[in-house]
This record gives C-alpha cells, sequence and structure tokens, in this order.
C-alpha cells in the first residue's frame, strides 16, 4: 500500500489561499468603481471602491492593520490608517499583517472613463511597509534583469537614460518614459526630449505608471517623477514580486509634515529608499482593473453580472497570476458587488 502524500507546510497554504483572497477584496473595489466609470463623480467611485473593499477585508482570515490607506483616523470613515481590517481583527487570530491600500487609484480618470483605474492591496510582514505619510515622493524605477545602480535619484535625467540605454544596448530613442502629465514635470520632461527620448504622459494612476517597466508589453523603460507616497509603497510591493529597482524620496513642503512624518517613525526626512526599504520581508500583491489599461482589462458588465480582471503576486515565490472573475449577480448577490 502506498503511503499517503506528506501533508504541506501549513504556512505555505495560508499564504497561497491568502494570495487568493486579496484578489476577492480587489475585485470587490473594482465592481464597486464600475458603476461609476464615465459619470462625472469621483468622490461616489472612491466611495464605492473604499466601502466594498471594506466590508471584503471581513472575510479576509487575518488581522490586519491598515499602514497605507485614506488617510488618519479623523479623515477617513474607514480603511484609515491604524483600522484593523480582517475576519479576525476583533478576536485576534490568523496571520498579523501590515496593509497597504488603494481601493481606487484614479478617481479622476473612473469620472471620465479614462484609462488605467485599478483597485489594489498588497499585504507584508509587521513592519514590512514604509509608514508613508500622505505627501510627495521622488521616484524612479526601472524593470527586472538590469545591473544595480545603473539609475539615480540624484542624476540627472539624460544621465540616467544614458546608463539605461547602454545597459539595454539601445539607443535613447529607444526608451520610453513614463510620467504623470504635471506642470512640476515640465522641466524633466524637456530634458527626457531634448536626450532624444520618447514620453507617455499619465493622466493619473502611477502605481500602474510604475509597474509598467515590469511589464514588457506596456513598452515602459523607465519611470521618473513625483507622485503620491503611498502609491509610492504600493508602487514598491508590486515590484518586490514581479522584480524591478525603485528608488524613492519624501517630499516634504514644511516643517509641520517633517514632524509628521517623524511620529510615524521616519527620522531622516532626506532619506533616498530603496523597493526593499518600501516594502521588505514577504510581500503579497493584488489589483484589479476598473477601467481597461496596459496591464489590466476593466471591469466589463453584462445583464447580471461582470467580468474582471486581476494580477496576483507573491514576493515569495515570484509568482505572477491573471486571474479572470465571471461574477454572476443573480446567483450569489453581494453588497459588495452590487
Amino acid at each position: 500500500m502506498s503511503k499517503p502524500a506528506p501533508a504541506p507546510a501549513p504556512g505555505l497554504v495560508v499564504d497561497r489561499n491568502l494570495a487568493l483572497e486579496l484578489v476577492r477584496v480587489t475585485e470587490a473595489a473594482a465592481l464597486a468603481a464600475s458603476r461609476w466609470i464615465g459619470r462625472g463623480d469621483k468622490n461616489a467611485a472612491d466611495g464605492a471602491a473604499v466601502e466594498a473593499m471594506r466590508k471584503a477585508f471581513d472575510t479576509v482570515a487575518i488581522t490586519g492593520t491598515v499602514v497605507i490607506g485614506e488617510g488618519e483616523m479623523d479623515e477617513a470613515p474607514m480603511l484609515y490608517i491604524g483600522e484593523k481590517v480582517g475576519l479576525y481583527a476583533k478576536a485576534g487570530g490568523g496571520p498579523e499583517v501590515d496593509i497597504a491600500v488603494d481601493p481606487l487609484e484614479g478617481t479622476s480618470i473612473t469620472a471620465k472613463g479614462g484609462p488605467n483605474a485599478i483597485a489594489t492591496v498588497a499585504l507584508a510582514e509587521r513592519g514590512g511597509f514604509l509608514h508613508a505619510p500622505d505627501i510627495y515622493m521622488d521616484k524612479l524605477a526601472i524593470g527586472p534583469g538590469l545591473p544595480e545602480g545603473i539609475v539615480d535619484l540624484d542624476a540627472k535625467p539624460e544621465e540616467n537614460l544614458r546608463e539605461l540605454a547602454r545597459a539595454k544596448k539601445c539607443d535613447i530613442g529607444d526608451l520610453m518614459v513614463c510620467t504623470l502629465d504635471r506642470d512640476r514635470h515640465k522641466e524633466m520632461i524637456r530634458a527626457c526630449r531634448a536626450a532624444g527620448a520618447r514620453i507617455m504622459l499619465l493622466g493619473d494612476g502611477d502605481v500602474s505608471g510604475v509597474i509598467a517597466v515590469s511589464q514588457p508589453e506596456a513598452g515602459v523603460d523607465i519611470y521618473m517623477g513625483s507622485g503620491g507616497a503611498p502609491e509610492g509603497v504600493l508602487a514598491a510591493a508590486a515590484l518586490r514580486c514581479i522584480g524591478g529597482q525603485m528608488q524613492g524620496r519624501l517630499m516634504f513642503e514644511n516643517e509641520d509634515q517633517i514632524a509628521r512624518a517623524r511620529a510615524m517613525g521616519i527620522t531622516d526626512p532626506n532619506r533616498k529608499y530603496s523597493v526593499e526599504e518600501m516594502a521588505k520581508g514577504d510581500v503579497m500583491f493584488a489589483a484589479t482593473g476598473v477601467t481597461s489599461g496596459a496591464m489590466l482589462r476593466g471591469v466589463r458588465r453584462f445583464a447580471g453580472g461582470a467580468y474582471t480582471h486581476s494580477i496576483v503576486m507573491r514576493s515569495k515565490s515570484g509568482t505572477v497570476r491573471y486571474v479572470e472573475g465571471h461574477h454572476n449577480f443573480a446567483r450569489k448577490p453581494s453588497a459588495f458587488i452590487a
């Protein structure tokens, strides 16, 4: 008689199951936000995504603490920084994790029906995420498989482009730079174009922009420019899983912001963070498309249901999975997806 197969390690089973549970959380947010695509109300779209994601977390077998969320307790009714979420949040139990969320990255995009809006969440071991305040972060990112240190946040744009082109064995004119379409980036954009590089301008959504450097089909070679610091941590979590290099530096406007950051544990306001310093240890990342973009297709509704397209990654295994969901609302009515 053959011996029974050995049981898999419990921790690994928890990790794998948890990664797929995260997809259900981002699906819930994306489905709720999708009802507001093109309706011109970004606040309603964001509110629907936040509420759906918060409710979905109640079904996930974790004790989680939100460290990147919708704001401080007095600024956000749910998914605020410090909030406990998960099935075991009140009683305790399950993995204790830190959570970074952006229930709807691209609120304006969603309101206008534009591309690249996503619902996203990342998990890490306790203390795994940089506790970034809600300010700007200067960011620089390139994809996997390149020598360490070929680009640097302190170098000029043209210098980074020259070194990246050398490493990729191509001309600067072959490189595509991705950045947010903002007035503050005009000089950087001018320098990149003067060096010969091409520019992809995003109206919103720099989590997707940073992740694009690791997606060959996106055609993006480097991300440059400033955007939200919380979004920088989420992007770093994705790159920890999928591969790539990233540097970030917080951009403080006044002493009050510096004092707030110190209260969150940031001792050096001028520090340049690597991707491993922004998201360390075992990390998981999931996102669901709200509107279609380079990485994910958006929610497609039909009578009585909807299709979703998601991505889920784990740094522990380096595995990246794409998940297509077919949601039948009539057979499984849910507050998350109504």
